[in-house]
């Protein structure tokens, strides 16, 4: 589904995030160290390791909403810094995520939840109208269609379990239509069984759409059996950027070994 203007897919990079040196401080606190990073049109990526080892600092970076105090970041091939706000936000356009949280709004109805994945390209006045009559009812439909909950568009989002809330936050960045889909822990909230069918519908979303995927996990099993590279952080630092199949047992016991 494409619900972006004509053109704008145009001219992707083959490089979809690239990073150079980048270093995110915090006062005191260094969440991310000296990562240097390429991440390509259609990898699916898992980012993994403890807590605290800088999987959301470099979410933040890719979607351009964390500026790093050291390092070059250039998004769809275009280089941050040199950016103004306007063509930052829209580079973000095509960078969709995926939040841990969901960041649904629950007292509004499902449709008004997947629209807001247009707010980067409607007016204000559009907006607030979408919240009087909702607009763009078709992409919407099409949207929790292809999540797998269809008959849910007009339901209070409150009323919804787990699961299928993180549907609905997956089908509003189907309905942004990014070249890219980040996804900050989206497990992490859900039990075990609904687990492994939201990271299929992840994968296959980002397949037959044509999607580049950047996943954190603590869920190890689903960095191996969903993902195709797997980044492991420790500390703000990149211990490791492999191919899943080079990923060794002793390499994750060294990722999440506790110092003494």
């Amino acid at each position: 589904m494409s619900t972006r203007a004509p053109g704008i897919h145009s001219a992707i990079p083959t490089a979809i995030f690239e990073l150079k040196g980048v270093t995110v401080r915090y006062g005191a606190l260094a969440a991310l160290q000296d990562v240097s990073l390429r991440i390509e049109a259609g990898e699916r990526v898992a980012l993994i390791g403890p807590s605290g080892a800088g999987k959301s600092t470099l979410l933040g970076v890719l979607n351009g909403s964390v500026a790093p105090t050291g390092g070059e970041v250039r998004l769809l091939g275009r280089d941050v810094a040199r950016l103004s706000a306007r063509a930052l936000r829209q580079v973000q356009r095509q960078i969709g995520t995926v939040y841990q949280q969901f960041n649904l709004t629950p007292n509004l109805s499902v449709i008004h939840n997947v629209n807001a994945g247009h707010l980067g390209r409607w007016s204000l006045a559009k907006a607030a109208f979408s919240l009087v009559i909702p607009l763009e009812r078709e992409t919407a439909a099409r949207a929790l269609e292809n999540v797998g909950i269809a008959d849910k568009l007009y339901e209070r989002t409150s009323h919804l379990s787990g699961g299928q809330q993180q549907r609905v936050a997956i089908a509003r960045v189907l309905v942004q239509d990014p070249v890219a889909i980040l996804a900050d822990e989206p497990i992490s909230s859900i039990d075990p069984e609904r687990s492994r069918e939201i990271m299929t519908l992840l994968r296959e979303l980002c397949d037959r759409l044509n999607k580049t995927l950047v996943v954190s996990l603590h869920a190890l099993e689903y960095a191996y059996s969903h993902c195709d590279r797997i980044i492991g952080l420790r500390e703000g630092r990149v211990l490791f950027d492999l191919p899943v199949g080079q990923v060794t047992p002793a390499m994750v016991e060294t990722l999440y070994r506790i110092r003494a």
